[in-house]
């Protein structure tokens, strides 16, 4: 007995129907995306769709829509990466497993440089190739290069034509989109995309719910918000204004933070703990104020002799860090907020020392 609820009345018409809806190139194409997929089809051509469009296009450019899926699923943009980086490496990698197909790794014309690309390609089955040798074939081309290179880049691309209809992207947390501009003028749509995410060797850190902030032309700003999705992450509107503001935002939050754990680590070397066994030490009480801090906010998440207005320990503390005076000045500087944002007793008296500590 045939299954009504999925073929219909007449399962023999309906099968009749999609061979002639398949091309011959089609099938083929089809076919040899699911031998990657097992179970996708069976023999007879039933079975179950491919979960996203990208399965169709990882088989190639070229390959064609399935008449029952429609081309907004079907259409993912082709990305091609300018710079084979630590936030190169990560967004091509996540880009892939999101399904998108990446065509090209761009890299300088260094040895080491192309060897990296080299290296990326081969992880996301693209090509690497060195920039500006040839013209972009990418829907996206999306710039993970050092902010001081984001301009000379642009403007050495815009030389060659092409740029219609595609998107420019780069990802620079302080920079706007008018790093863009000699793109632009070529026809380009370009936006700022920055995932407020640490990225460093080796490590391909998850983009799930990580925001994304971004800024720029309509048509390359839609396409940054669909990709961002398609990763897992939250993407935001900001404006050109508040972009190095967000930046220095985001700086606290992770290179200042490590920055301060190694100084933390001095202090610890002073106390004749070894910093290796210190980083390890600080690890649970860290994880604790974090959790403190996502679970009831700054000011019902603080503890210490500071919000206990506790002078005395607190000039206890000052004259033990002589010895590491940078370690005095944070600490004195990372005080001196913590009275002006936190509830704190003694707030005069705690001001009055910790002035004088910034004074030396």
């Amino acid at each position: 007995m045939h299954r009504r609820w999925e073929y219909g009345d007449r399962p023999d018409v309906f099968y009749k129907l999609r061979q002639v809806a398949l091309s011959q190139r089609q099938r083929r194409e089809h076919l040899i995306c699911a031998s990657s997929q097992p179970k996708i089809l069976n023999r007879r051509g039933r079975g179950e769709r491919p979960q996203s469009a990208q399965r169709v296009f990882a088989c190639g450019q070229q390959a064609g829509m399935l008449p029952t899926m429609s081309a907004t699923q079907v259409r993912r943009p082709i990305i091609t990466i300018a710079g084979p980086g630590s936030l190169g490496n990560a967004l091509a990698i996540s880009l892939h497993a999101a399904g998108y197909r990446i065509s090209e790794i761009l890299s300088r014309a260094g040895k080491a440089s192309r060897r990296r690309a080299r290296a990326l390609a081969r992880k996301v089955g693209a090509c690497a190739a060195v920039i500006g040798k040839e013209p972009c074939n990418a829907d996206v081309l999306w710039l993970c290069v050092p902010d001081r290179e984001i301009r000379n880049c642009a403007e050495f691309l815009a030389r060659s034509g092409g740029w219609s209809k595609r998107a420019v992207l780069h990802s620079s947390g302080a920079l706007t989109s008018d790093e863009l501009a000699a793109l632009r003028s070529r026809g380009a749509s370009v936006a700022s995309v920055h995932p407020l995410m640490t990225f460093v060797p080796g490590e391909i850190p998850s983009l799930a719910g990580v925001p994304f902030a971004i800024e720029g032309d309509w048509t390359a700003t839609r396409v940054a918000r669909r990709i961002a999705r398609h990763l897992g992450g939250e993407p935001f509107q900001i404006s050109k204004a508040d972009k190095t503001a967000y930046h220095a935002w985001g700086a606290f939050t992770s290179p200042l933070l490590t920055a301060l754990l190694v100084t933390a680590e001095q202090v610890a070397a002073a106390a004749r703990i070894p910093r290796r066994r210190a980083r390890k030490m600080m690890l649970p009480i860290l994880r604790q104020t974090l959790a403190n801090y996502a679970s009831f906010g700054g000011p019902n998440g603080f503890s210490g002799p500071i919000v206990r207005g506790d002078i005395d320990t607190v000039k206890r503390h000052l004259r033990a860090l002589e010895s590491t005076p940078v370690a005095r000045k944070v600490y004195a500087a990372l005080a001196q907020g913590a009275i002006e944002y936190l509830p704190t007793k003694n707030k005069t008296g705690l001001r009055h020392v910790i002035e004088r500590a910034l004074r030396r």
